[in-house]
């Protein structure tokens, strides 16, 4: 008896020693993300992450695009460094607004409502808007055919804004999508007829072979511009114009352009095993993302449970109350606005800058503290009273019978839901994405804007979280069986 609970103690510090080496490695670095260089000569970037040709990832992972070359060759020739941040084009824009970066270049393009809250570099691009159909659709061939019918668009794109503005004369719907490869996915099912696009994305959409076709003209002829926040960052602003005007002189903005808008762009092996050969390392890149999110998070996450799970069944009132603040708060609001609330509104609240990672550890750590908190309050609760009033009645103080009698009993019953909510917090970390974080979903999501192969991608995808799970839970399940028995 004494040697088994002497293993089961080394088994626990060692698990201990574990969680801390864990805890350090991965906030550590974390806390001074963001920071500026010494010479003030690094500028933080953000960028959409499915916007190709101007921003997509390539088979190594790296960040390229018509933008992503621009503002590396601006760069090159200013003297400066950039960090790029890819973030997705509304939390791009949000990061600019609440300072957490310096600029965004995301093919963003100049209107009169952002000059309101952003400072614009001169045009870097002139693009347009144009209606795109199935190649196969030989009834779409002008705004009268859509009466009647749905269309696909882009939060916060011009083309976005160009539909809703004539939607009602012709008498079509508009359906909203956060990336551009959903919105051609939403044509490809059927449920929408036509995509209203810039047309450097149609056109490089095209050339990859996405089935679609252009039907109508150009419209609203507008200009890309690098922005940053109102009345910030004027000295990165004359950097930019200063670079792209050497550039256009030295004939390098046209190379960059027609690298990926000429004929130099083309096909991959979009099979299936072909996907999977190109893309596993930058898959893989996303799991180990996805694992850490998860390791790290459901250890504070068990640490917050605890803690706030023996507030829950306290005595005294005034605890019982702050534990049940915290869960009616992380429980009764959507994971999707913490962590935009942690992100976004906390630092430009406070006026300081959080990594992303950070952010989606704090986020997960609360929300799955909440539930950790009810799953300790459940297995305490399991436990039969008479155990408290015998240890109480042999002099035992309250503390000491909670951790030597109730808890260990209650952790038998509390290690089923303990596992599930390790899976839970596993496939939450998907909505991370939403901020930045590269974990597997959003790497999915940005492959599939490069090559345009949804389904086959979110397959493979969908066979890596199941295997991941199906390891994880059958794991867990010896686990389970082990400390029970």
């Amino acid at each position: 008896m004494k040697r088994s609970s002497s293993r089961r103690r080394g088994v626990l510090h060692r698990t201990a020693l574990l969680v801390t080496a864990l805890l350090v490695g991965s906030l550590s670095p974390l806390l001074t993300a963001g920071t500026a260089s010494a010479d003030g000569e690094k500028y933080v970037i953000a960028t959409d992450t499915t916007f190709a040709p101007f921003e997509f990832q390539d088979k190594q992972g790296n960040f390229v695009g018509i933008d992503m070359d621009l503002i590396r060759a601006i760069a090159a020739d200013q003297h400066f460094t950039v960090d790029i941040k890819p973030l997705g084009f509304d939390a791009a824009l949000q990061a600019v607004q609440a300072n957490q970066v310096d600029g965004v270049i995301a093919g963003m393009s100049i209107t009169d409502k952002r000059k309101q809250v952003f400072d614009f570099s001169e045009p870097y691009f002139e693009s347009g808007i144009q209606m795109a159909v199935l190649k196969t659709n030989e009834d779409i061939k002008s705004y009268d055919d859509l009466r009647g019918k749905r269309v696909a668009v882009k939060n916060g794109t011009q083309g976005a804004t160009f539909a809703n503005s004539i939607k009602d004369k012709y008498g079509f719907q508009v359906v909203s999508f956060a990336d551009s490869s959903s919105m051609f996915d939403e044509v490809k099912t059927g449920n929408s007829v036509a995509v209203f696009e810039d047309y450097p994305v149609l056109l490089y959409g095209i050339a990859q072979g996405n089935g679609f076709k252009t039907v109508t003209p150009k419209e609203d002829p507008t200009g890309y511009g690098f922005a940053v926040n109102k009345g910030r960052n004027a000295e990165l602003l004359q950097k930019f114009n200063a670079g792209l005007n050497n550039l256009k002189k030295s004939g390098e903005y046209d190379k960059i352009v027609n690298t990926y808008l000429g004929e130099g762009a083309s096909n991959d092996d979009n099979s299936f095993l072909g996907l999977i050969k190109s893309t596993y390392p930058i898959l893989l890149q996303g799991l180990k993302m996805t694992v850490i999110l998860t390791v790290v998070s459901i250890a504070i996450a068990l640490v917050l449970g605890i803690i706030f799970g023996l507030l829950r069944v306290s005595r005294a009132i005034w605890l019982r109350a702050i534990g049940t603040t915290f869960v009616d708060i992380f429980r009764g609001t959507p994971l999707l606005v913490q962590a935009f609330f942690i992100y976004f509104g906390i630092p430009s609240a406070l006026g300081f800058q959080m990594s992303a990672l950070t952010a989606g550890i704090i986020t997960l750590s609360l929300n799955a503290g909440a539930y950790m908190t009810e799953i300790v309050r459940g297995g305490i609760q399991s436990v039969d009273k008479g155990q408290m009033e015998a240890a109480r009645s042999l002099g035992i103080g309250y503390l000491p019978t909670m951790r030597k009698v109730i808890l260990p009993q209650a952790i038998r019953t509390m290690i089923p839901s303990y596992i599930n909510q390790f899976v839970i917090t596993l496939k939450d970390t998907s909505i991370l994405s939403v901020i930045g974080i590269a974990e597997l979903t959003q790497t999915g999501r940005i492959i599939i804007a490069g090559n345009y192969q949804s389904f086959k991608m979110w397959l493979i995808i969908g066979i890596i979280y199941f295997v991941v799970i199906m390891a994880l839970t059958k794991l867990s399940d010896r686990l389970e069986h082990r400390l029970v028995k």
